[in-house]
């Protein structure tokens, strides 16, 4: 069995922040490279996994990239952009770091809209080096996409699509969160990725859903899992939300719902949050809770329970955050990083019954 790549993750000054989400999803794992270093002035001297959550990973924090190099002796194979911007663009100050990565024979692979391939010094400076440009946002070629065919009538896992009131909440952690709470229970689920981050973790199936084109979208999907069911013949298939329901910036779960066929949805949100998040000057607000979950129920969805992102939010705040949204949707309510998701499993495994009798 061939060892995994080692590879850094590079964040220069956004760890700590949802920009860093990329970074989080590797530190945290799982993850398709062996993860050595961060490279984060915000956080240098630290375990990253500390600095993430508190808890040791035995991932050491640099604050540039030669200090890193000169500290760790062997050079990681690769240099993983840990970012994910609005808009998918690369902070120019970053760039210089990337440039001295290929420069000591590092390939770099990101996750970003704007392509390491389209930057032509980049490109000369990987060519000199021997060094490698990944775009995971880079689509396939046309010939290579799918078209929805109605395949997924004939798939037998129920789909369970994890769905946002917001962007940046966490809701490809509340998959894994979910797969583990009903692997604990004895139910075999799979997950279905539909971001890069997804990829970079090395979750076999899925696909870019926002560098997809809007034709293929839905075919990808149904693609994506037609061919888990078939690899792994799970009980449940746990389906990554992008964006938000209603975020007016990129609106998305109809195509998790209506091509990917979810008759169930986990909703997660954020009760810290007043409004979208980089839309709080304009002030576009979140709709409550109860109303998504009747967005959702209209979209023929029923929704098993609310998963709550914790930030900003102390004990007591977040005890009642959690009491009124018991309150407002009668539905289970956990906080998938504080505490697990054991307490959606019964109502998981009530609608696996309910499918098993259809």
């Amino acid at each position: 069995m061939n060892a995994r790549p080692t590879a850094a993750v590079y964040t220069d000054e956004f760890f700590h922040t949802p920009n860093g989400k990329t970074a989080h999803g590797l530190v945290r794992g799982p993850s398709r490279f062996e993860i050595v270093a961060l490279v984060d002035r915000h956080s240098a001297g630290r375990d990253a996994g500390e600095v993430l959550d508190g808890t040791r990973r035995g991932i050491p924090t640099f604050a540039d990239l030669g200090t890193m190099l000169a500290s760790l002796g062997k050079r990681p194979d690769l240099l993983v952009v840990g970012v994910a911007t609005h808009g998918g663009v690369l902070p120019p100050k970053m760039r210089k770091t990337l440039l001295d990565a290929l420069r000591a024979g590092m390939s770099l692979v990101s996750g970003l809209h704007e392509f390491l391939v389209d930057d032509a010094t980049l490109v000369a400076a990987a060519k000199v080096a021997g060094a490698r440009l990944i775009d995971v946002r880079k689509p396939p070629p046309l010939r290579e996409l799918h078209f929805w065919t109605g395949a997924i009538r004939e798939v037998r896992a129920p789909r369970i699509a994890v769905l946002g009131t917001d962007c940046a909440l966490g809701k490809r952690t509340t998959c894994h969160v979910l797969a583990k709470a009903c692997a604990d229970a004895g139910i075999r689920a799979a997950i279905v990725h539909t971001g890069q981050t997804g990829w970079l973790q090395g979750i076999p199936h899925g696909f870019v859903l926002d560098s997809t084109p809007n034709d293929f979208v839905c075919g990808e999907l149904e693609h994506a899992i037609v061919q888990c069911d078939k690899d792994l013949s799970p009980d449940v298939i746990l389906l990554e939300g992008q964006s938000a329901l209603r975020n007016p910036s990129g609106p998305c779960g109809a195509e998790l719902l209506l091509g990917g066929q979810a008759r169930a949805t986990i909703l997660q949100h954020a009760p810290g949050r007043r409004f979208y998040d980089g839309h709080e000057e304009a002030g576009i607000e979140i709709p409550p809770v109860a109303d998504e979950i009747d967005l959702l129920r209209r979209y023929g969805t029923r929704v098993l329970g609310v998963t709550l992102n914790h930030e900003t939010l102390d004990a007591a705040a977040r005890s009642a955050a959690k009491a009124k949204v018991e309150c407002d949707t009668g539905l289970p309510v956990v906080w998938p990083l504080l505490e697990g998701a054991a307490g959606l499993v019964p109502a998981i495994r009530e609608y696996l019954a309910t499918e098993r009798r259809r």
